[in-house]
């Protein structure tokens, strides 16, 4: 294998830069991994995929906005930083652009009254910076919430490169899932975004259980495989939990003969790495798990996933999970019939069993 598997082209006009008008409203592409099949349906169609005893399991994360715009004191330059989370018990890390001509001690001012000073920068040119008032990153996972009560009205969303417009005021709620809870993200969950609390409530009236994680989306996720070889990938930890009420839930569940349902590539992520060992088990941590196509899936059943960008880890996990011919054929078909692409982009449902 190599990376050149994991790739495709896509029209640029199939990139979705707003979201469906309804969540629910996206299109659905159902891929049956046992028989390769594909049925073309609408999201609020996964009722009818779904089955009273299984369970859905939700990343609960919440996006902080943690694209802040600033300008040096020194000169005037403005600076657009992407702030990824904590880099001491101080400080925090940042993607800057442009990071060339920023010098340690540069004063960045923000809107309000939010101010920065550079500290240095690390070997991947990420710029360190603390807040100027502030001699503590907080206790919060990775920092961000902390970040964003300083930042105040400074911070914004921070929607990913390929929807090439500035964010909007309904941006806040739409790049947010409707049961997102707890802040640490510089990115959505993106195969949340599709349910609202309707479809959730019809979910479980139908017998399907709901259970709830965490996993920060954080830099790793979507860092862009540079290796030939695509299991020589390696990614930056993100910080999840998997509580125990939710771990004897699937427990539960899978002993009934229920599917455990993924929602989201975080969702597999933390799930596979808390079950690592062949058994569920609770807890949290910091996982830098790489789903490669030998990986051995020990939990998950089925997955919610939106469509990924070629040549990248989300990709290779879902190409891993629904079979790598499967996959490709179902992009192709999405390709061919307009399904739009990326974080508010359609949906996949893969399911079935692995041929």
């Amino acid at each position: 294998m190599d990376l050149d598997d994991y790739d495709f082209a896509l029209p640029d006009e199939q990139i979705a830069l707003y979201p469906a008008p309804r969540r629910d409203g996206s299109r659905l592409l159902v891929l049956d991994r046992g028989t390769t099949d594909l049925t073309d349906a609408t999201f609020v169609d996964l009722l009818r995929y779904l089955r009273p005893e299984d369970v859905l399991v939700l990343n609960e994360t919440r996006v902080v906005p943690a694209r802040v715009h600033v300008s040096k004191a020194r000169t005037g330059g403005r600076v657009e930083l992407l702030v990824l989370g904590r880099g001491t018990p101080d400080g925090w890390l940042a993607m800057a652009r442009p990071l060339k001509g920023l010098e340690n001690g540069d004063i960045l001012r923000g809107s309000g009254e939010l101010e920065l000073v550079v500290v240095g920068r690390t070997a991947e040119d990420r710029l360190h910076f603390r807040v100027v008032g502030c001699d503590d990153t907080g206790d919060d996972p990775t920092g961000l919430e902390t970040f964003r009560k300083l930042a105040g009205d400074a911070g914004q969303i921070p929607l990913p490169p390929y929807i090439r417009r500035a964010p909007e005021e309904d941006d806040t709620q739409r790049y947010q899932t409707v049961f997102a809870r707890a802040g640490g993200s510089i990115a959505a969950p993106t195969a949340g975004l599709h349910f609202t609390d309707s479809l959730l409530e019809q979910i479980q009236a139908a017998g399907t259980a709901v259970a709830r994680l965490l996993l920060h989306v954080g830099a790793g996720t979507f860092s862009p495989i540079r290796h030939e070889d695509p299991r020589q990938h390696r990614i930056e930890a993100e910080y999840y939990q998997l509580p125990a009420d939710t771990a004897e839930l699937i427990a539960t569940r899978r002993a009934a003969g229920g599917r455990v349902v993924a929602v989201g590539t975080t969702c597999v992520r933390a799930l596979e790495t808390c079950a690592a060992s062949g058994t569920l088990v609770s807890g949290q941590g910091w996982t830098d798990l790489v789903v490669t196509p030998d990986h051995r899936f020990q939990v998950v059943d089925a997955m919610v996933t939106n469509f990924h960008l070629p040549r990248s880890s989300l990709l290779m996990l879902v190409s891993a999970f629904g079979g790598a011919d499967a996959i490709r054929h179902a992009y192709a078909h999405a390709v061919e019939d307009g399904y739009r692409f990326y974080s508010y982009g359609d949906a996949m449902f893969i399911h079935g069993d692995r041929r």
